[in-house]
C-alpha cells in the first residue's frame, strides 16, 4: 500500500514529522516497505534558466549554453534535441553524484568547449524513463528552486505492508483512523458531498445473484469531458506507481487507493439496455481492459448489458465499454462483491488487479454508496457534467456483530495494564461502538473490520494502539528447577537423521509437500482424501505419500543441469490420509551416478543398492535401532526393483523403511534417465528406548584376543542369507560377537557341482573368549552347535 505524506495529511491534521508518522506506522501493525522522498534525493539539483543556446562549434548535435544558475552564470555543453534558449530546466553544479547514471560530475571539455555541470532529463534523476530530451518546466519557477519543489515531488512516498486481514487499511482513509487512534494527529471527518440527481438513469441496475454481488448501485453522469486529469492528481498516481489514464479512469484509481473503495466507469453510450449483475454462463467470453481473452464459468460474476458481459465482477472492465477521450456519457458502478468468490475467480483467470487485492480481503460493505457519492462529486468538478438520481439493487449484506470486552481482559490476557478509559478512548477512535456494561465494555464492530471475531480481537486491537514495545517483559513460570527436553524423540531422530546423512556426502534438500496426481499414483497416493482444493499449481495437486518423487524430480532437474552424479536427501513429512496420525516423519535418500572410490588410486564406481542399504543402515543405527534385531527381507513397495529392494524390519507388524533400486517404470513415468537408487525411512516407525535411568552401563571389554572360524554351508537358492545368518548366531549368544557373509557360490555351476536348485554361502563367525582362552574341544562344541542351528532353520548343510 503506498500513498504520499500529503495525501495522508488530507484525512489526518497532524504536526508529526515524517519520521514520527512511520514510526507510529509499525507501532500501529505495518511494516514500513520503503520511503522515498525526493527532497534529499534531488536536494543538489536546482532549476536553472537558458539565457542562450548556440551551436557547437565542432559538434553538429551538441550546444552550448550559457545557463543562469543560482552561483551564476554557467557555460553547459548539452547534447539533448530539446536545448534552446529560454528553456527553463534542472541544473545539476560539478561534484553532484547523477543518480541516473551513477556518476559524479566533473569540469569537462568536451570537443574543445568547457562544460561546467549538466542540464538533466527525467531518467537521469530517476524519476521516469524519459530520456528523449532534458526537462523543459512548464512553469516559471524562479532560478534556485529545489528541483523536487519544481517538479513536483517534494511529498515524500511511503510504502507499507498490509497484512491480509487489514482491508480497512488498503485506502490511505483507514490508515489515517489507525494514525488517530495511535495519537499522531486528528482523523479529519469525511467530507461526503451528496449529489442531488436532475434526471432518471436510463441504465437500470438488477442483481441476478445476490450472493456473488449483493448490493449494487450506479448513476448515469452525461455531458462529460475526458481528458487528462489534473496535474495534482496524475502526479499522486505516478507517486504510487500508477500511469495515469483519462480524469474518468484516474478517478476511480483514487477513489480505490484514498478510500478502500473500487469504483469503475462505463461509457453509456456503448452500453446496451440495462446492466445485471449475474453469475457468467458457460461458454461467455470477454475482452478485459488489460487486452486479454477471458473465458467465463459459471458461478464468476460478471456486469452484464442486454448484449452480453462488460467487466468481471470485483476485478476488471472490458474493453468494448471502456472510456475514451471522445466519451461524453458515463455509468458510474459501485457494487459490493463477495470476496471468496472474487479470490476464487480471479485465481482461476489468472488476474491482479487493484479491485480484486481489496475485494477479496473484503471491502466496508457500508460504503458501496458513500463511494458512488465521491465518485459522482469528482467526476463533476473535473470532468464536467450532470449526475441521475441513484439506481440501486439489492441491499446491504448483514455484518453487525458486538461483543463483550471485559475491563480486565487486556490486563490477563495481552500483558499491559490499560485503564478502562483508555480502552475505550482507543476502540472508539478506531470506530467500534462501545457502550459501557455491568460486564465490562459492549463493543459494536465496525462494518470495515471484517477481521474482529471476538474478546481477543478486541484486546488485539488495544495492545497494538498501545504498541507492542509497552508490553512489559514478563518471565514464564518454571515449573522444575532443571530445564525438561523440549524436543520430543521424534525431533531429536530427525536432527540425528540429517546429520548423519549428510555426513555420508549427501545433500539436503527441501521440496514441496506437494505433488502432481500421476505421480502421487505412481508411490501408492492419489486417493481423493489428499487432493489439494486450492493448488498453486496443476503439478502440486495432491499430497505427497512418499518424499521419494520430489527428490527424483530433483534429481532430473540436475540432470537436465548437466550434474548427473547425484545424491540427496530430505528428512520431511508424507502422507498416507487426511488424519493427524496418516502423516508420518521420513528420511529419504538417493543416489545416482557415480560414487567416490574409497583410494585415491582406485576408479569411480556406479551407486548400486548395497549403497542405498549402507545409508539406511548407518541411519537406523544411528537413531538407536539394534542391529541385532533388525531384520532385511524382500518385499519392497512397488515403485522398487523387485529383485533388487529390499524391507527393513524389526518383525513383519513393524516394517522401518525400504531400500533399493528405484523400477524402470517409475523413472520413465517420471522421466528421469535412471538407474536410482534410495531408501526411505519412517522415523515415526523406531520404537522409542525405554528410560533404563541416567547412568551408563559398564563397558564390557575383553582382555583376550578374538578368533576367527569360516563356514560354508549349502542350502536351498530360495533361503534368504539374513535368516541363515540369524541362525548362525543364534547359535552361541555368550562367544558369538558376529557374523558376517563372505562368498557366495550360485547359478548354474553351482547346480552342477552342488546339486539342482542349490547355492553355496560362507560365512566368518567371531568368537570372543570372556574369562579365559577357548580349548579345542569348546571351539568345536561351538561350531557343531552352529552347523545344527543353520540346518535346524534353514535346512542347510555343511560344505564338504
Amino acid at each position: 500500500m503506498k500513498f504520499t505524506l500529503n495525501w495522508l495529511k488530507d484525512h489526518l491534521e497532524t504536526d508529526a514529522s515524517l519520521d514520527e508518522i512511520l514510526e507510529g506506522l509499525v507501532g500501529c501493525g505495518f511494516e514500513v516497505e520503503s520511503v522515498t522522498d525526493f527532497r534529499q534525493t534531488l536536494k543538489p539539483f536546482k532549476v536553472a534558466y537558458v539565457r542562450e543556446a548556440v551551436q557547437h562549434p565542432n559538434a553538429e548535435r551538441l550546444r552550448v549554453c550559457s545557463v543562469e544558475t543560482e552561483e551564476g552564470v554557467l557555460q553547459v555543453v548539452c547534447g539533448a534535441p530539446n536545448a534552446r534558449t529560454g528553456l527553463r530546466g534542472i541544473f545539476a553544479p560539478i561534484g553532484t553524484h547523477v543518480p541516473g547514471t551513477g556518476l559524479d560530475l566533473v569540469k569537462a571539455n568536451i570537443r574543445g568547449v568547457e562544460s561546467n555541470g549538466m542540464l538533466c532529463s527525467e531518467r537521469e534523476l530517476l524519476i521516469s524513463e524519459e530520456h528523449d530530451g532534458i526537462i523543459d518546466l512548464a512553469e516559471d519557477f524562479p532560478v534556485g528552486t529545489p528541483a523536487a519543489t519544481a517538479l513536483g515531488l517534494d511529498d515524500p512516498i511511503i510504502d507499507i505492508a498490509v497484512t491480509p486481514n487489514r482491508p480497512d487499511a488498503l485506502g490511505v482513509y483507514g490508515v489515517a483512523r489507525d494514525l488517530a487512534a495511535k495519537g499522531l494527529g486528528k482523523l479529519k471527518p469525511l467530507s461526503v458531498p451528496v449529489v442531488k440527481g436532475t434526471f432518471a438513469s436510463p441504465i437500470a441496475v438488477s442483481t441476478e445473484d445476490p450472493e456473488g454481488c449483493p448490493l449494487f448501485i450506479g448513476r448515469t453522469i452525461r455531458g462529460v469531458k475526458n481528458g487528462p486529469s489534473p496535474l495534482w492528481l496524475q502526479r499522486r498516481l505516478r507517486a504510487i506507481g500508477l500511469r495515469p489514464i483519462s480524469a474518468l479512469v484516474d478517478i476511480t484509481n483514487y477513489i480505490t487507493h484514498g478510500y478502500g473503495r473500487p469504483l469503475h466507469v462505463f461509457d453509456a453510450g456503448k452500453v446496451k439496455g440495462n446492466i445485471t449483475a449475474r453469475s457468467a454462463r458457460d461458454g461467455e467470453e470477454i475482452l478485459a481492459l488489460d487486452g486479454r481473452t477471458y473465458r467465463l464459468e459459471p458461478g464468476m460474476v460478471v456486469i452484464a448489458d442486454d448484449a452480453g458481459p462488460e467487466g468481471i465482477g470485483g476485478i476488471m472492465g472490458g474493453e468494448h465499454s471502456g472510456c475514451t477521450d471522445e466519451t461524453t456519457s458515463v455509468f458510474l458502478e459501485a457494487a459490493y462483491f463477495d470476496a471468496i468468490r472474487t479470490a476464487k475467480t480471479g485465481r482461476k483467470l489468472g488476474i491482479q488487479s487493484d479491485a480484486r487485492y481489496r475485494f477479496e480481503r473484503g471491502v466496508d460493505p457500508c460504503f458501496v454508496e458513500t463511494g458512488a457519492e465521491l465518485g459522482t462529486a469528482m467526476i463533476l468538478d473535473l470532468c464536467g457534467g450532470e449526475a441521475s438520481d441513484l439506481v440501486i439493487a439489492g441491499k446491504i449484506p448483514a455484518y453487525e456483530r458486538s461483543y463483550i470486552l471485559r475491563k480486565d481482559r487486556v490486563r490477563t490476557l495481552g500483558g499491559v495494564d490499560v485503564a478502562p478509559a483508555e480502552q475505550k478512548r482507543i476502540l472508539e477512535a478506531l470506530g467500534f461502538g462501545v457502550t459501557e456494561t455491568a460486564e465490562g465494555f459492549d463493543c459494536r464492530v465496525p462494518s470495515w473490520r471484517p477481521d474482529v471475531h471476538g474478546e481477543a480481537d478486541l484486546v488485539e486491537e488495544i495492545c497494538r494502539i498501545i504498541g507492542l514495545d509497552n508490553i512489559p517483559a514478563a518471565p514464564m513460570d518454571r515449573p522444575h528447577p532443571v530445564a525438561r527436553p523440549v524436543l520430543t524423540p521424534l525431533q531429536r531422530r530427525a536432527a540425528v537423521a540429517e546429520r548423519i546423512l549428510a555426513a555420508r556426502g549427501l545433500n539436503e534438500a527441501v521440496t514441496w509437500s506437494f505433488v502432481s496426481k500421476p505421480q502421487a499414483e505412481l508411490f501408492g497416493g492419489g486417493s481423493y482424501e489428499l487432493e489439494l482444493a486450492n493448488p498453486i499449481s496443476s503439478e502440486l495437486s495432491d499430497m505427497r505419500p512418499s518424499i521419494l518423487p520430489t527428490l527424483i524430480a530433483a534429481v532430473g532437474r540436475n540432470i537436465a543441469r548437466g550434474f548427473g552424479d547425484v545424491g540427496l536427501f530430505e528428512v520431511g513429512p508424507a502422507y498416507g490420509g487426511d488424519e493427524p496420525q496418516d502423516e508420518t516423519l521420513r528420511a529419504t535418500g538417493i543416489r545416482r551416478g557415480r560414487k567416490s572410490p574409497r583410494h585415491w588410486s582406485g576408479q569411480p564406481e556406479a551407486v548400486d543398492v548395497f549403497d542405498a542399504k549402507a545409508d539406511a543402515l548407518a541411519l537406523l543405527d544411528a537413531v538407536g535401532v539394534s542391529m541385532d534385531a533388525l531384520q532385511v527381507v524382500q518385499g519392497a513397495p512397488a515403485w522398487f526393483h523387485p529383485g533388487r529392494s529390499g524391507t527393513l524390519q524389526l518383525g513383519p507388524k513393524n516394517q522401518l523403511g525400504w531400500f533399493g533400486e528405484l523400477h524402470p517404470r517409475v523413472l520413465e513415468a517420471m522421466d528421469v534417465k535412471g538407474p536410482l537408487v534410495g531408501f526411505e525411512i519412517v522415523l515415526n516407525a523406531i520404537p522409542d528406548k525405554r528410560a533404563k535411568g541416567t547412568a551408563r552401563p559398564a563397558l564390557a571389554q575383553s582382555d583376550l584376543m578374538p578368533l576367527t572360524r569360516d563356514f560354508a554351508f549349502v542350502l536351498d537358492r530360495d533361503v534368504p542369507a539374513d535368516k541363515l545368518l540369524r541362525a548362525v548366531k543364534g547359535a552361541d549368544k555368550q562367544f558369538i560377537t558376529a557374523v558376517s557373509l563372505f562368498d557366495l557360490f550360485e547359478g548354474e555351476a553351482a547346480e552342477r557341482a552342488l546339486g539342482q536348485g542349490k547355492k553355496s554361502i560362507a560365512v566368518e563367525v567371531t568368537l570372543q573368549p570372556k574369562a579365559k582362552t577357548l580349548t579345542d574341544e569348546e571351539i568345536e562344541a561351538i561350531s557343531a552347535r552352529i552347523v545344527a542351528q543353520a540346518t535346524k532353520a534353514t535346512g542347510a548343510s555343511l560344505r564338504s
